[in-house]
């Protein structure tokens, strides 16, 4: 005879009941919520009914509830793809992106793991903030330091020369602008990045360095067996949202990077989908077709979260975001 459970379903008005007093007995907290709540609806879900701006004939004078369906309604999007530089403009903001993710994801967390196994306190107090610095510069401050630099007669070019090796402009052509915006993104973001991955050593139970220290455990073993498993889950999460914006952050503030470091001689080698848009929306006021392209590196980079989201789930449930 199969056993009766010991378990009552809860009637929906009491679960009901429950959720309220719930709220009433956190009033506090769900008070403190609500200004930051009604600025994420009012500046974030609000304005999403722009989209509709890439599926319209959009007039400024007539908004965007007065401006015309497109014929076809996805004739922005034919439009991009048609576009002769659109393979080549997709190819560079790939490349950007996945090039800008494998050197700046990792050396945050190598960072972190080396600035947790200083031991000096004001040593490893100063080294941690003057890494924060790079992150609070302007990008055009940024921009300006590497073509000053990247000049024939910058500091880079002193340093060939001491090496024996020829002066070069490192600002003409696009030969040198991976180098240079990778190595600059890298000093900007890994002292700031690194903040994530302190706060979970942080978390680090120290007996478990003095049981490694008495079974003789050598720094790498202690890094492998006791930090690494306490980042791990911080690291995932943060790859998943990572992945996301493997093409979005050259919509985002690298687009500005990659904008200042344009000249004449480059342009069309280091044009990504973000110059793009803005050269469509801002500059010509093409606002229908910027948003569209727009739209679908969104759409993109949200696949990319859910998909690395949902393999994250298949390999170990607890660290995936959802």
């Amino acid at each position: 005879m199969a056993k009766r459970s010991n378990t009552t379903s809860i009637p929906y008005a009491a679960k009901k009941k429950t959720f309220w007093q719930l709220l009433w007995k956190q009033k506090a907290l769900c008070i403190m919520a609500l200004a930051p709540l009604i600025m994420l609806i009012i500046f974030k879900y609000v304005p999403m009914y722009g989209i509709l701006i890439a599926f319209k004939n959009y007039k400024a004078s007539k908004g965007v509830w007065g401006s015309n369906w497109l014929e076809p309604v996805l004739k922005n999007f034919i439009k991009f793809f048609k576009n002769v530089n659109s393979g080549q403009i997709i190819w560079n903001t790939l490349k950007i992106g996945v090039l800008n993710l494998l050197f700046t994801f990792p050396a945050a967390i190598i960072f972190a793991i080396l600035l947790n196994e200083l031991r000096g306190k004001v040593f490893k107090s100063a080294v941690q903030t003057i890494s924060y610095i790079p992150h609070f510069l302007s990008v055009v401050v940024i921009c300006s330091m590497l073509n000053g630099f990247g000049s024939t007669t910058g500091l880079f070019n002193d340093v060939r020369d001491f090496l024996g090796m020829a002066r070069v402009d490192m600002n003409n052509g696009s030969q040198y602008f991976l180098p240079l915006y990778l190595g600059s993104q890298v000093w900007q973001t890994v002292g700031w990045s690194s903040i994530m991955y302190l706060s979970a050593l942080s978390n680090v139970d120290v007996t478990l360095y003095d049981v490694a220290n008495i079974d003789g455990a050598n720094r790498w073993q202690k890094i492998k067996n006791i930090i690494w498993p306490t980042i791990k889950p911080t690291t995932t999460i943060l790859l998943i949202m990572n992945l996301g914006n493997v093409l979005g952050n050259a919509l985002n503030s690298d687009y500005t990077k990659i904008l200042l470091m344009q000249n004449d001689t480059n342009r069309s080698q280091l044009e990504v989908i973000g110059t793009f848009v803005y050269q469509k929306g801002i500059v010509e006021g093409k606002f229908s077709y910027a948003t569209a392209v727009n739209l679908f590196i969104s759409v993109i980079g949200f696949a990319l979260v859910f998909g690395a989201n949902m393999i994250t789930r298949k390999i170990n449930p607890e660290n995936s975001l959802w």
